[in-house]
């Protein structure tokens, strides 16, 4: 059984990126191990930059693209709220990451997720209890 994991945008859209067979299979293993165990969880943000990036980087169709975020809406989505926005400040400026970091991270965390899925952190590093892993490494 998988723990809670929150997934970032990069891993899925690894899953749609042909020209990088290795880490697709690897994007697609975690998506489907989290959908059969019901442990995975993204955000509205995550679904957004989803799409913006299947359709502009991938250059997906928008309605295969539509149906994708469809599908992973299925997961537990966490909708920000502006104490959340707030708390996200406050980790920017705390750690000096992105913004948009920051309400991943908090978003996680707000989730109950005790691993966060994700290139764009520094990989083994805990925050308040939500451990970066970066699943391609």
């Amino acid at each position: 059984m998988s723990v809670r994991s929150f997934f970032d945008t990069n891993v899925l859209l690894y899953a749609d990126d042909k020209s990088s067979p290795v880490k697709q299979r690897r994007a697609q293993e975690l998506i489907g191990q989290h959908r059969r165990d019901r442990t995975g969880v993204l955000s509205i943000q995550i679904l957004q930059e989803y799409f913006a990036g299947v359709t502009r980087k991938l250059r997906v169709d928008t309605a295969t693209a539509r149906r994708q975020v469809e599908l992973l809406a299925e997961f537990d989505v966490v909708v920000p709220d502006v104490p959340d926005v707030l708390a996200a400040i406050d980790l920017h400026r705390l750690h000096q990451f992105s913004f948009w970091d920051g309400l991943v991270l908090h978003s996680a965390q707000q989730a109950g997720c005790r691993v966060l899925l994700t290139e764009d952190f520094q990989t083994g590093r805990t925050f308040d209890g939500v451990l970066i892993v970066n699943p391609f490494a």
